[in-house]
């Protein structure tokens, strides 16, 4: 089982298919920093524009897999959808599929792309691909449709074994009229299972501090949260601080790197989750190389697919390729 992985990042994608014993014949990121961290663990160096490679050249593969830049659809970005540069990036897997025809193919992206410009971006993006949805015929098909078969489902990575909260849709497709269904778990894991007791020393500037202890004033249940161990806050600022209260990190974002307040605070620690906490909130396996408290790893952890949730996929993808 040979596949491609665009817009590779870290590597998420290729961890779950390689775990199957599938090959990587061909990845391309423009993050150099992703492209070290992926050479560190794959040995491959990714740094390629896709834009600017000639499809005839990419070897014959079975499977495409494409975590395709989600900014044009995400609530947390700008929404420009194709009319963003970045947005046209789905052409060029479609340019990809159409010469290649691999036997199926797996795309990621955040859950705003289902409601982006009322739905119209999505209708777009499954009219190019599919001649039937979800098992039904597509009757509004793209005249150039590439007639896949394809499915599509919002799974939340909490429901994976992954303690965060992380809706992303995945779109799969199959060259053959087959009937997917996308696996369903229950499988639990919470951040008391990943957390590291003994970092317990202050890594978030005292402003940080003041503005968490001001808004745990502000709640009427100030003892019963200053108890829990696994507390978090995020957002954190003067005019807003957000907790959660059900054992799960929020949704990792790329804005981590940024720092500031786009990392998640552990409240009762009064530091900021590390790298190593936020790759096993992702599902990455223990051993991953990345550099350790660095904006760039954060960045990159944030921008990843979750591996037990792209590992569960692909366990299902293999019976029909």
């Amino acid at each position: 089982m040979k596949f491609i992985d665009l817009f590779c990042g870290i590597g998420g994608f290729r961890i779950a298919f390689e775990e199957l014993g599938g090959e990587c014949v061909f990845s391309a990121d423009i993050d150099k920093y992703a492209c070290k961290t992926y050479n560190d663990n794959f040995g491959d160096f990714p740094l390629i524009d896709l834009t600017k490679v000639d499809e005839s050249e990419i070897p014959n593969f079975d499977i495409l897999c494409a975590g395709f830049p989600c900014q044009p659809f995400s609530i947390g970005g700008l929404r420009k959808g194709f009319e963003d540069t970045r947005g046209t990036l789905f052409f060029d897997i479609e340019r990809i599929l159409r010469l290649k025809k691999p036997k199926g193919f797996i795309l990621e992206n955040v859950k705003g792309l289902v409601n982006h410009e009322k739905g119209k971006t999505l209708e777009i993006i499954l009219n190019k691909l599919g001649s039937k949805i979800n098992g039904i015929t597509n009757s509004e098909k793209h005249k150039d449709c590439l007639n896949y078969n394809v499915f599509y489902k919002i799974i939340n990575s909490k429901s994976f074994g992954v303690p965060q909260n992380r809706e992303r849709i995945y779109i799969i497709g199959f060259q053959d009229d087959i009937n997917f269904e996308f696996p369903s778990s229950n499988e639990s894991k919470f951040l008391t299972d990943i957390i590291d007791k003994s970092k317990e020393h202050n890594t978030i500037i005292p402003i940080l501090n003041q503005n968490i202890d001001f808004h745990l004033e502000k709640h009427k249940n100030v003892g019963t949260i200053k108890d829990l161990e696994y507390l978090l806050a995020y957002e954190v600022r003067k005019s807003r601080c957000t907790f959660r209260f059900d054992n799960l990190s929020p949704t990792l974002t790329a804005k981590m790197g940024t720092g500031g307040n786009n990392i998640p605070v552990l409240v009762n620690q009064k530091r900021r989750l590390t790298v190593e906490e936020c790759l096993q909130i992702q599902g990455f396996p223990k051993g991953f190389k990345i550099k350790s408290d660095y904006h760039q790893s954060y960045k990159q952890i944030g921008n990843s697919v979750s591996v037990p949730v792209v590992r569960a996929l692909a366990k299902e993808i293999s019976k029909f390729i």
